[in-house]
């Protein structure tokens, strides 16, 4: 176990080192250039999309709407935000700021901001290239864009993306997952680890269990409740500590290209440490370039690539710039992250701090229900990946599996566990982000056509003016 722990270390040091953090953000930032900054122009026409999209009702002219796709789009992007949501904007956004400084908040913010283009690109190229299976379902992801429009012989390439989305769901998408809200109710309300797996197990498989439809259906409802409530939390928080905001936001911006001493427990981190831990943070939560959300784009009942985009890229903005901002602001408004305080028990003592008594229980629940959702959004990463493997018949084989597993990872000690489901996260990124550098074309001309009026559907035109 020890060398296999130094072996995923060496490769986990190299994968999600610079040169990976350079590719994430630089074909981010490339999308987002021939885009001309159309996912920031075009913000307030996604949310407007996103609302008309609730129901997906047919436009004039469309054929019905059950032949497009499963879910609705409003439902396609609470599936990939009840994958995005998770640990990465509780425990993530305190580790980026105990390792990174304050500073670290600015450059998940530019993350966020070029990983909206990257998430448009996703959604775009997951819904042109998508196929329908043996069983009538749409499916799609990196792996059919790779199939589909680089050709065969990228095939292997398709391949090696699905393999590692299929083994990683199992790591950062269930047992870290279990594990994570296992921890937070037994310290803070004494639940032993093993009922707190088999619970899990029992609500997630009938969940998991009834595919996309019921997958989606749930999250539709779950995710806009949790995070608005979250939300609602941290506002409170922010206006006890009102007097401290306005100095948070001089401390992100500030040392965000200045270094930090040392204070208290805090040891203090250079503006390199800044950039690099807000920039790795920020692509753990909100995933853009991982290849993981389109998957669930795919499904959307919709005929329009880049109608589906620009929802697809909402889940970036609603992840990092509203949620992970949130965490941020109530953290730097506290004095506990000085404190030498790392993870998630930052963030439930920050909260704490202003709430005495009931912030603790609070991140607690958050985090329980974050961690609960993430696994239903992984289970159709994972099963879609498994799928494009070894076909549709495997897709039942896979779902047991990946239920079975919740409760051992419950109960399991995950150091090795999350290493390894972080390395093949990372290894997820590299075959998605080659073919979205080599289909950006598509992204562009698909773009272009859009808001040029060549690719509007009868009855979108207002849509389209609002624009």
């Amino acid at each position: 176990m020890e060398t296999l722990t130094s072996i995923f270390g060496s490769i986990n040091g190299v994968v999600w080192g610079p040169l990976m953090l350079i590719l994430l953000l630089g074909v981010g930032l490339y999308l987002q250039i021939g885009l001309k900054l159309m996912p920031i122009r075009k913000l307030g026409m996604g949310f407007r999309l996103l609302w008309q999209g609730r129901d997906a009702k047919p436009v004039p002219g469309e054929k019905k709407k059950d032949d497009d796709g499963e879910i609705s789009p409003f439902n396609a992007l609470m599936t990939a935000l009840s994958a995005t949501i998770g640990t990465g904007n509780i425990a993530g956004v305190a580790t980026a700021i105990a390792l990174g400084g304050p500073g670290a908040v600015f450059w998940m913010w530019i993350t966020a901001l070029v990983g909206m283009a990257t998430k448009f690109a996703e959604a775009v190229l997951a819904v042109r290239y998508r196929e329908t299976d043996s069983t009538g379902f749409h499916v799609g992801g990196p792996m059919f864009y790779i199939k589909n429009g680089l050709g065969k012989k990228w095939l292997w390439l398709g391949g090696a993306f699905a393999f590692f989305g299929a083994v990683a769901a199992f790591g950062i998408g269930n047992t870290v997952q279990s594990n994570s809200v296992a921890d937070a109710l037994d310290s803070t309300f004494g639940i032993p680890h093993g009922i707190t797996g088999v619970v899990i197990m029992v609500l997630a498989g009938a969940v998991i269990l009834g595919g996309i439809k019921r997958i989606a259906k749930v999250a539709g409802k779950l995710v806009p409740i949790m995070g608005i409530l979250y939300v609602i939390a941290g506002l409170l928080v922010l206006i006890i500590n009102a007097g401290q905001v306005g100095e948070a936001f001089r401390l992100i911006f500030y040392y965000a290209f200045n270094p930090i001493a040392a204070a208290g427990g805090f040891a203090g981190a250079a503006v390199m440490a800044a950039i690099r831990f807000g920039v790795a943070r920020g692509i753990f939560s909100n995933e853009a370039g991982l290849g993981s959300a389109p998957i669930a784009h795919a499904a959307a009942r919709t005929k329009n690539p880049v109608r589906q985009g620009m929802i697809a890229m909402l889940g970036t903005f609603i992840d990092t710039i509203v949620i992970c901002t949130i965490t941020a602001l109530v953290i730097l408004t506290s004095t506990v992250w000085v404190e030498g305080e790392a993870g998630a028990s930052l963030t439930a003592l920050s909260f704490d701090a202003a709430l005495p008594g009931f912030g603790n229980q609070i991140v607690s629940v958050a985090l329980a229900v974050f961690a609960f959702t993430t696994i239903l959004g992984w289970s159709f990463y994972g099963e879609k990946c498994f799928q494009f493997l070894f076909g549709t018949r495997s897709i039942m084989l896979y779902r047991v599996l990946f239920v079975l597993a919740i409760p051992l990872g419950a109960m399991a000690n995950l150091g090795f566990i999350w290493l390894m489901a972080d390395t093949f996260n990372a290894l997820m990124a590299i075959p998605n982000l080659i073919a979205l550098a080599l289909l950006s074309p598509v992204v562009f001309k698909l773009t272009r056509e859009y808001f040029d009026g060549k690719d509007i559907l009868p009855g979108e035109e207002l849509d389209h003016d609002k624009g």
